[in-house]
């Protein structure tokens, strides 16, 4: 770590210069950009930001390590900043007093990262965050970090350790290992994290720390940034237990199967490792087989106290997630092929009977075919990731046999939400029931799911596959009989929940009661399209006007993410506009919804159609009342622009951190990242 830290990039008074993170994480990367580590200030800050999102980098103990593979990092560097009234980060017991800001290349060198990883389980350890506590100038913090001498014993060590607490779990008694015993329990562990560099070594030292105190033999296999070595066969096979500590999907999963299986987040592992081991061997002792206890990685696994609401929502958003390709391609393909050969392709024959080179109509034909074909794979494709959402693996047989069903009845596109539930729900049956240790390894490939496809098959064919189609049905009648003052409450409605998270669960529901209809499209579910889509184009862009027309309500960095919300909202990418509900959600949250009901209303009043599911300006051609359509957008824009300029005008009577922040000369300003 010689090159990596040096007495520049430590800040013993972070303090003077930061009070929230994104501050601290601004003024250390200041230090990266003057030195030449970092090229482009505002672009970094971005991609912590990002980081930062996918969650809280704050862990016990007084630690805050902000962190991030950006292109515009020139080499791997880490920033420390100690700040004495502490900073919050989102850990569970507090503000940080201690931040490390790391920075590592797009292409970051494995050996570059196996030494950050070395700093990550360094921050497990009492003593050494507790000499970084006391230490009294940067150039000793610096070689302390990087390691050139021990850690001093300063007056404030006793305190630091205190503060840091011992190993995660030491404090662990497990009475039922005995120290003379000549088998001891045998568990093997994996832990992963988004950007692999530092949680998952932290939670792999935490994790061989607490089973060091309960007498348990762990092997870890630390999936990281710089690749990871497999563990070896012989040891998965003689371990009593897994343990998966991880925020993204575990490689070569199966290798685990038939295991009791403890799964939770990489946080849990650093956190909470003596409950996860002594989990582990409750289950081991009930002979419990593979089976989550928690969401599953797909959108990141929940905590344990998650209830059924949040599980429900994790799960269904699985589906729709791995949906939303297949909408994207499908849909936009037989849009492309509407447009070039226009409205009776859909009558044209099979491609591979009849195609003419030279003729444009076959060319339409081959696109409107492919994008049906992708189409058809929507319903068995959300089925089958809920119930991987909800059961992992084995829940896709099951999951895609019962979206096939619900196809085949014309159940639609609730067939597919029923079916990926039922799916789930009968796989975590299965898993739940005590199997012959003969059996575990063959019951993820074949018990599981021949019994959990035939349950559900059953269930969807003969019990609730026909009133959901029933329901379908009536649905889609109502969508067609729409008109006047039914249509225009539709219409808010759907901009409301477009508009309401800005990419989250409740607009993707919205998104997706809106493509469902195309699967079979009718005048009515061609309208509820059009208003989904005009709606959700209108946050981005009256963010992008508003910080045009009123900048200096705005801070600097929303001002620049206010350039690129301009494309963003254009292309109907509604996320655009979270940097700023990040930032100030009370006001831009409730601004963004007032005007995309009045678009999702306007669309639906001027009768605007869209087959077309995704696409934003660049689909206008496709769209019924194309100038209308535009009015309705325009309008809501306006609408709320006028909102959140008026909302922050009120709260700018007072002068306010940013416009403090925007008259300090720029090398100081303090203006947190927009994310």
């Amino acid at each position: 770590m010689t090159d990596m830290i040096t007495a520049d990039l430590v800040d013993l008074e972070l303090d003077l210069s930061a009070e929230t993170k994104e501050a601290a994480a601004r003024s250390l990367a200041e230090r990266m950009v003057a030195l030449g580590r970092v090229t482009d200030l505002e672009g970094f800050l971005a991609d912590v930001a990002a980081r930062e999102a996918q969650m809280p980098t704050g862990l016990d103990g007084g630690i805050g390590i902000p962190h991030c593979r950006s292109a515009h990092v020139t080499e791997p560097t880490l920033a420390f900043g100690r700040s004495e009234r502490g900073i919050d980060f989102g850990a569970p017991d507090g503000p940080a007093d201690l931040i490390f800001l790391i920075a590592a290349p797009a292409g970051a060198d494995d050996a570059h990262l196996t030494i950050l990883s070395s700093l990550a389980r360094q921050l497990m350890d009492g003593e050494f965050t507790g000499a970084l506590r006391g230490v009294a100038d940067a150039e000793s913090a610096a070689a302390l970090i990087r390691g050139d001498e021990p850690a001093p014993a300063v007056a404030g060590g006793s305190a630091g350790a205190e503060r840091a607490g011992t190993a995660p779990g030491a404090e662990h008694e497990d009475d039922d290992t005995s120290p003379g015993a000549a088998e001891p329990f045998r568990i093997v562990a994996v832990t992963s994290c988004p950007t692999g560099i530092a949680h998952t070594y932290m939670a792999a030292e935490s994790l061989e720390n607490a089973a060091r105190e309960a007498g348990v033999e762990l092997t870890v296999e630390t999936q990281g940034s710089a690749g990871f070595t497999r563990l070896d066969p012989a040891v998965i096979a003689a371990a009593d237990a897994v343990v998966f500590a991880h925020d993204v999907p575990v490689r070569d999963k199966p290798r685990f199967a038939g295991k009791p299986t403890v799964d939770v987040g990489v946080k849990a592992g650093i956190n909470r490792p003596a409950e996860l081991i002594a989990e582990a061997r409750e289950k081991a002792a009930r002979g419990e087989t593979t089976a989550p206890t928690g969401p599953t990685p797909v959108e990141g696994t929940g905590d344990e106290s998650d209830g059924y609401g949040t599980k429900l929502r994790k799960w269904l958003m699985s589906g729709v997630s791995y949906m939303v390709p297949f909408v994207a391609a499908g849909g936009l393909l037989i849009a492309l092929g509407f447009a070039i050969g226009g409205w009776k392709i859909d009558k044209a024959p099979s491609v591979a009977e009849h195609f003419i080179w030279t003729d444009h109509t076959s060319w339409a034909a081959l696109l409107f075919q492919v994008g049906g074909l992708a189409f058809a794979f929507l319903v068995p494709v959300l089925a089958g990731y809920i119930a991987y959402g909800m059961a992992d693996r084995p829940g896709l047989v099951p999951g895609f046999v019962g979206g096939s069903v619900a196809v085949t009845i014309n159940a639609g596109f609730l067939g597919g939400l029923a079916a990926g539930l039922i799916a789930g729900a009968v796989v975590m049956g299965i898993q739940r029931v005590r199997i012959p240790a003969v059996l575990r390894g063959i019951m993820p490939v074949v018990v599981i799911p021949l019994i959990s496809s035939a349950i559900v098959g059953f269930l969807m064919f003969l019990v609730v596959g026909k009133p959901i189609a029933s329901l379908q049905s009536a649905l889609t009648d109502w969508l067609e009989g729409l008109s006047g003052a039914n249509a225009i409450i539709l219409g808010v409605i759907l901009g409301l929940m477009m508009c309401f998270d800005l990419g989250g669960p409740l607009n993707k529901v919205a998104y997706a009661f809106a493509i469902g209809g195309l699967t079979h499209p009718t005048d009515g579910s061609l309208k509820v399209m059009a208003a989904a889509m005009a709606a959700g184009m209108v946050p981005p862009l009256a963010m992008a006007l508003a910080t045009t027309v009123r900048g200096r309500l705005f801070t600097r960095t929303e001002r620049e993410n206010g350039k690129a919300a301009w494309f963003l909202g254009a292309s109907f990418i509604t996320e655009g506009a979270i940097p700023f509900a990040a930032a100030d959600p009370l006001r831009v949250i409730p601004a963004s919804m007032a005007g995309g009901a009045v678009t999702g209303a306007l669309s639906m009043a001027f009768g605007c159609t869209l087959r077309a599911p995704h696409g934003g300006v660049f689909v206008v051609p496709l769209i019924g009342q194309p100038l209308l359509y535009l009015v309705a957008i325009a309008a809501g824009v306006c609408v709320s622009t006028v909102v959140v300029v008026l909302l922050k005008g009120a709260r700018k009577q007072v002068p306010s951190e940013p416009e403090a922040a925007d008259a300090a000369e720029p090398v100081a300003e303090k203006v947190p990242a927009a994310v």
